[in-house]
């Protein structure tokens, strides 16, 4: 099962990322903190590369199985 992204987004949003993961903020957050899941910081504005997203759902997936 895999999670459709939009190939015109290469940097996701936080809400973004809650959306494609049903999560709250603050989980999304967590993950980005305990770093399972990548992210990288412009200015003020956190960003998470769709493939670091597809990375960590396929890493869950593994872990799962």
């Amino acid at each position: 099962m895999s999670v459709p992204l939009s190939t015109n987004n290469e940097a996701l949003t936080v809400p973004e990322v809650m959306r494609a993961l049903r999560l709250s903020r603050f989980k999304v957050y967590d993950l980005i903190r305990s770093r399972q899941l990548k992210s990288i910081k412009i200015g003020r504005c956190r960003r998470v590369p769709a493939d670091a997203l597809r990375t960590f759902i396929d890493h869950q997936l593994e872990e799962a199985a």
